[in-house]
């Protein structure tokens, strides 16, 4: 059956997805969040791990679920000629083919961008590897703890004196796949002006070397190899996150010596403001440490919402630091759209982090929850490709479509 208008920037784009994992499907998810049919190529027998974390089965995986909003699925078996030849036939009528499998295996399946070119010459090709598709290390494979600590940023996470420890969140394949989909527009883009298609090779290490910043030529500058430094700002401080009560933390940033005599007006802490110690920003950088310990018994007794608050009403920048769950009930979130909630068919309705942006007039509508497996085998193959079905029912019986 025809799929529903979602409306969009990006409506009437259509989109191949060879991925797995999360990076891949990153890039996907934020091109069908802009209206993009986005057709995701799957087997049950070379499964998507995505499907299979969990301990639950393929269809109620909770990764899966929570990165494939408005994804179709289908399935193909590409380890066989005639599956190889129905991807080429769906890339024959798409936009953009995405693709973050082991590098050298689209060129050997001549799925690489040259042999796609001659099915479609103006197709846009994005390539997601670990160091890109050139090169002497294009043959590795990797995921997002790699990505961040060959990047350089795994190396820069942590407190002063610490051994560096990065961070337990995927940034890495959100970061890259964020990234994928900005060159992907901008491929249509060029298209739209040119009618030339392009290929994107997109390293993801280089993706997050990007975020490194003004530390990556440090060196050259200071001639010191930047550490790891906590809350640490050469310009402000106090600037760090403290302990209060209840186990909660407030985040506090202070810009300038009006906000430093408030802080201590605020916290009835008249000697800590009147401390020679601390009578500069030059000299509260020198001495932060016995300056952050002071806050952090100024603070531990307090409730961090309402310190907060009252800070900056006094115009001090203090917020409390928020953990998942407060997150996932924050008021101004949910108005914002922050989250949106999506229909599965495993699990009914359920909420999903939404788009971080919105559009006017014309906003995509994401209500659609992931695919079940194979979902959109008939949409695909037999309204997009046109085959009869007995060619399907065949193709299903002989795992060609598995």
């Amino acid at each position: 059956m025809p799929q529903p208008d979602r409306g969009g920037p990006l409506a009437g784009i259509r989109v191949l997805e060879i991925t797995k994992v999360w990076a891949g499907p990153y890039t996907g998810k934020y091109l069908a969040a802009l209206g993009a049919e986005v057709i995701k190529v799957e087997s049950a027998s070379n499964i998507d791990e995505m499907r299979a974390y969990g301990g639950v089965d393929i269809n109620s995986a909770p990764y899966f679920l929570s990165i494939n909003q408005e994804v179709l699925s289908i399935q193909v078996n590409m380890k066989t000629d005639e599956g190889l030849e129905l991807v080429r036939q769906m890339v024959a009528k798409t936009d953009i083919v995405i693709d973050n499998i082991r590098p050298g295996a689209m060129e050997r399946s001549h799925l690489g961008y040259e042999d796609l070119k001659k099915i479609k010459p103006d197709v846009i090709q994005c390539s997601i590897k670990m160091w890109g598709n050139e090169g002497p290390l294009g043959y590795q494979t990797g995921y997002a703890p790699c990505f961040a600590a060959l990047s350089g940023l795994g190396f820069l996470v942590g407190h002063e004196g610490e051994t560096p420890r990065g961070m337990n969140m995927r940034y890495g394949d959100s970061t890259v796949g964020a990234t994928a989909a900005l060159a992907c527009i901008a491929a249509l883009h060029h298209r739209e002006n040119t009618g030339e298609g392009q290929f994107i090779d997109l390293s993801a290490v280089e993706a997050m070397t990007s975020l490194v910043g003004d530390s990556l030529f440090a060196y050259s500058v200071t001639g010191e190899v930047p550490q790891p430094d906590g809350n640490f700002h050469p310009e402000m401080c106090p600037h760090g996150a403290y302990t209060c009560a209840d186990g909660e933390w407030i985040s506090i940033a202070v810009a300038d010596e009006g906000e430093w005599q408030a802080l201590g007006k605020i916290l009835e802490a008249d000697a800590l403001a009147a401390d020679p110690r601390y009578a500069s920003l030059s000299l509260r950088l020198e001495n932060r440490h016995a300056l952050d310990e002071a806050l952090n018994t100024l603070c531990f007794a307090q409730d961090a919402s309402h310190l907060a608050d009252r800070l900056r009403s006094a115009g001090v920048p203090a917020f409390r630091s928020q953990s998942s769950l407060d997150l996932c009930s924050d008021a101004y979130l949910w108005g914002r759209q922050g989250y949106r909630m999506v229909s599965d068919h495993k699990t009914g309705t359920r909420p999903i982090i939404g788009p971080p942006w919105r559009m006017h007039p014309d906003m995509a509508k994401v209500e659609r929850g992931a695919p079940l497996l194979g979902e959109h085998n008939d949409y695909v193959y037999r309204e997009i490709l046109g085959l009869p079905r007995e060619r399907l029912d065949d193709l299903i019986a002989r795992k060609i479509v598995d």
